[in-house]
Order: C-alpha cells, then sequence, then structure tokens
C-alpha cells in the first residue's frame, strides 16, 4: 500500500482494486446471497423509489402518470379528512401505548421475579394475543361490544349501568373500543420484549442492592430502569411505527370509513381508501411520504431523548 502510495496511485483505486479482487476471489459466495438482493430491489428498493416519484404525479393506475409537482403535498395541508385521520392515529396511539408499554414493564418484573411460578405459562398466555389472527380478534371483540347482546353490555346492565352504543351516537365510544383492543393485543408483546432485557440484567446487582437495603421501589428505579433503557428506546420506536400503521383492528371493527363521523379512521385506513379505492395513488403516495417523515422524526426524538447514556442523563 505505502509503495503504491510512493509510486503516486490514487488510495481510492488501491482501495476499488483490492474489492474487486476480493469480490472475484469470493464470487460463490455472492451467488448465493444474490437472491435476497434481487427480491430486495425488485419489490423494496424500486416501490420505495418509485412511490417517491409518484407522490409528484396523477395516476389512476390506469392512465399515463402526469406530473403536478408539489400539488399532492399542498392538497394534504387543506384535507380536512387528513388531519382527523392523523388526530385519530395520534390519539390512539399516545392512549393506548401509556398502558402498554407501562403495564408490559411491570408485568415484565413482576414476572422475572424469583417468587413467581408457572413463568413459562403466563409467558405464552401474554403473548398468545400477538399470533392469534387479527381478524378472528375483531370479530370477538366485535361480538363483545354488541349493543344488544354483547357481553359487555349485559354486565353493565346487570351491575345497574346503562348499556353503551360503542358504534352509533356522535361516535365518542369508537376510540376506546379501538383502544381496549389494541392494548389487549399488544401488550404481551412488549412484556417478552421486557422481560428478555431484564434477564439480561446481571442478578449480582439485586444481590448488591439488598445486601444494601434497597427496597423493591428503589431497585426498580435506581437498576432497572436504568439498564432497561435501550429496550425501552426500541419498544417505543416499534410502538410508533406500530400505531402510524394502524389499520387491522379498526378496519375490521368500524369498516374503512371510520364508523360514526370518521372517529376510527385512523391514517392508513385513509391512505388505503385513498389509493385503492378511489385510485389516487399519487395522492396515496404523498401521504405514505409524509406519514414516513413523521415516523422518522418521532423516532429520532425517542433516540435522542432515551439514546443518552447513563452519564449523561
Amino acid at each position: 500500500m505505502s509503495q503504491l502510495a510512493a509510486a503516486g496511485v490514487p488510495p481510492t483505486s488501491v482501495r476499488k482494486s483490492s474489492l474487486w479482487r476480493e469480490m472475484r476471489r469470493n464470487w460463490v459466495a455472492y451467488v448465493y446471497i444474490s437472491p435476497f438482493f434481487i427480491l430486495f430491489a425488485i419489490f423494496g428498493a424500486f416501490p420505495i423509489f418509485y412511490s417517491f416519484v409518484l407522490s409528484f404525479q396523477q395516476w389512476n393506475g390506469i392512465s399515463a402518470p402526469q406530473w403536478i409537482g408539489f400539488e399532492n403535498y399542498a392538497r394534504l395541508l387543506q384535507d380536512r379528512l387528513f388531519w382527523l385521520a392523523m388526530w385519530n392515529t395520534i390519539f390512539i396511539g399516545v392512549i393506548a401505548h401509556i398502558p402498554i408499554l407501562g403495564g408490559a414493564m411491570v408485568l415484565a418484573f413482576i414476572i422475572n421475579s424469583a417468587a413467581v411460578r408457572f413463568k413459562h405459562f403466563y409467558r405464552s398466555a401474554y403473548f398468545l394475543p400477538v399470533v392469534t389472527s387479527p381478524v378472528a380478534v375483531s370479530l370477538v371483540f366485535s361480538t363483545l361490544y354488541g349493543v344488544r347482546f354483547g357481553l359487555i353490555n349485559w354486565l353493565l346492565t346487570t351491575l345497574g349501568f346503562q348499556p353503551i352504543d360503542w358504534w352509533g351516537g356522535s361516535g365518542e365510544w369508537i376510540k376506546p373500543a379501538i383502544i381496549i383492543l389494541f392494548i389487549w393485543r399488544w401488550l404481551g408483546w412488549n412484556m417478552i420484549i421486557y422481560l428478555a432485557g431484564l434477564q439480561g440484567i446481571n442478578p449480582e446487582l439485586y444481590e448488591v442492592a439488598a445486601i444494601d437495603g434497597a427496597n423493591l421501589r428503589q431497585v426498580f428505579f435506581k437498576i432497572t430502569l436504568p439498564l432497561m433503557r435501550p429496550i425501552i428506546l426500541f419498544t417505543l420506536v416499534l410502538s410508533t411505527v406500530g400505531a402510524m400503521t394502524l389499520f387491522d383492528e379498526p378496519y375490521m371493527l368500524v369498516g374503512v370509513t371510520g364508523g360514526t363521523n370518521n372517529a376510527g379512521l385512523t391514517i392508513a385506513m385513509y391512505l388505503y381508501d385513498r389509493g385503492f379505492k378511489f385510485a389516487h395513488f399519487g395522492y396515496a403516495s404523498a401521504m405514505a411520504y409524509v406519514v414516513s417523515a413523521i415516523i422518522v422524526f418521532v423516532s429520532v426524538l425517542n433516540i435522542r431523548f432515551f439514546g443518552r447514556s447513563n452519564t449523561e442523563a
């Protein structure tokens, strides 16, 4: 390398030559891994790139695309349903993930305790909703939310309360219905992640804390939470993506329009409605990139806040 540099050969040329020789020497390995990259380029990278180009065009899927510049993005600013769907998505996501993440951490801490027996049973029981079909789950909850014959209203009337019209009225009960289903479905997923993180903490730390006389509250806030910060960050990023792409549960409960007064309309449902029902593919693509930008922005904020080391906190 030094001899080539002394001879006047640029370092970049040396690196490229070395990289090319290494690729030729390991060409068999590249052949074996090439199917993944080919499939990803066709079904992953190309749709992402073309969707970005399409966001500046007007296209109905049949005729030739027409370039319209930033009109799709300007239209989003004036779209009442877009902002309503954005508000519904943020409201459902924030309200649902507070008990999901908090409850998952508490449950994981309890199950990780040495005093708890049948840990494998609890893990399976809490994780079961995640592997259950969203369609089956939504149908079961639709039955539970039945106005006349639903189990929840039967319990309320038995206890002397008025039954709840989950889907009627002004639609004020649609969001709570979706939030309850969302919590039930994803609480176990986050609990399993937190449990895996807790099991990675050195038990000697807890033994030393017990010798020093630390109580359960001090152990949780002084040892567990600081060491669980990377795991919390991971679940926050996943929760942001999951909340902004919420589709299955509200779609099965209230349909693509979001029910009464569009109270259950999420941004993913509205994107699907514009793109595949009305064939406004350019507008839907612009909406998708706005949602992606919001996800990236919120994820960066989470990383900035929770990604600091313990010494910086």
